[in-house]
């Protein structure tokens, strides 16, 4: 989880991740946000995340997130 919330502090900067429950639906991560943390998900944790689950649901918190890149490891 360390991996990806760099990841996310890398993108958006000044945002507690810990905290934020509300992120693509509160307009912290936009569209081009998403795509740039699927491209670093990719080459920083060798996870492919299928197209199908790029949706808001996946990318509203840190928890959502890690659940969606170990779901699309299996």
């Amino acid at each position: 989880m360390e991996t990806l919330l760099e990841i996310l502090k890398d993108i958006k900067p000044g945002v507690n991740f810990e905290e934020e429950k509300h992120l693509a639906t509160g307009g912290i991560l936009r569209s081009f946000d998403i795509l740039s943390l699927i491209a670093e998900i990719g080459e920083e944790m060798d996870v492919e995340i299928p197209v199908e689950n790029v949706t808001p649901e996946h990318f509203e918190s840190l928890e959502s997130i890690m659940a969606l890149i170990e779901q699309s490891r299996e």
